[in-house]
């Protein structure tokens, strides 16, 4: 497949996908969304990978969110769909069988922060932003968030972040855990290739095993927790907030 949206390459057992829309902040559109869904699925079918970096391209943005011009054109039902074929990209990559580490280089705003919350480990760099804003929009997160804030942050802050739709550092991220650790730009994606021959050093069974004992505890409970994103977009699609709000978001 030929990818328009993203660059991927593999070398030394390390598989590298980086969003490239730089003139957008990476913004997903479901082209990219497509293209990411078969990066991952070459991934997954291909032993000789054993680590996953995810980073954007650029020095703004890891992922600024969703497209929003894409997103405005969707109606009630077309915006159930939209997010569940989101859903299931971020599914794929949570449940890859083998590390994602996400190398947040910038903005990682909504579905952003969504599938840096999908990957294994998160690393951000000095001047990374992190947030859901969908609030402002008139919507909820829809690719996962209010099931892994929580998971990650617990319940509180979890709220506090998707209620107010602030955006923290990443410093902020590192202290209340939704990162890692935090480097320098410039030794974001050593970093996270020095943790990736770590892995690479263990046993390839091992770092699968690992991988599905942590996820195993709350699998079952997922897919109602992902209805309800589904139907609560589609509910306030019928409302018409998010055309409202999209304007005052622009302006």
């Amino acid at each position: 497949m030929t990818f328009s949206n993203i660059l991927f390459e593999k070398k030394n057992a390390i598989a590298y996908v980086t969003v490239n829309r730089p003139k957008v902040l990476n913004a997903l559109n479901m082209a990219t969304m497509e293209e990411l869904r078969a990066a991952f699925h070459d991934i997954k079918n291909d032993a000789s990978v054993r680590v996953v970096i995810l980073t954007g391209a650029g020095e703004k943005a890891f992922i600024a969110g969703a497209d929003i011009g894409e997103l405005a054109q969707n109606d009630a039902v077309t915006a159930k769909e939209y997010t569940h074929r989101g859903q299931s990209v971020l599914n794929l990559i949570e449940n890859l069988g083998k590390p994602v580490i996400a190398c947040i280089n910038g903005f990682a705003l909504g579905g952003g922060c969504e599938i840096a919350m999908a990957c294994t480990m998160r690393l951000a760099s000095e001047s990374a932003k992190l947030g859901q804003p969908e609030v402002k929009l008139g919507i909820i997160p829809g690719y996962g968030g209010t099931q892994r804030l929580p998971r990650l942050l617990g319940k509180g802050i979890a709220m506090q972040l998707v209620l107010t739709g602030e955006m923290i550092s990443a410093q902020e991220a590192h202290r209340i855990g939704l990162v890692n650790e935090v480097v320098a730009a410039a030794e974001l994606i050593p970093r996270a290739e020095a943790i990736a021959q770590k892995i690479i050093a263990n046993a390839p069974c091992i770092s699968k095993r690992c991988c599905s004992g942590l996820r195993a505890q709350r699998k079952m409970r997922r897919k109602a927790r992902q209805r309800f994103c589904r139907k609560g977009r589609r509910n306030l699609r019928d409302g018409n907030f998010f055309s409202a709000n999209e304007r005052g978001f622009h302006e």
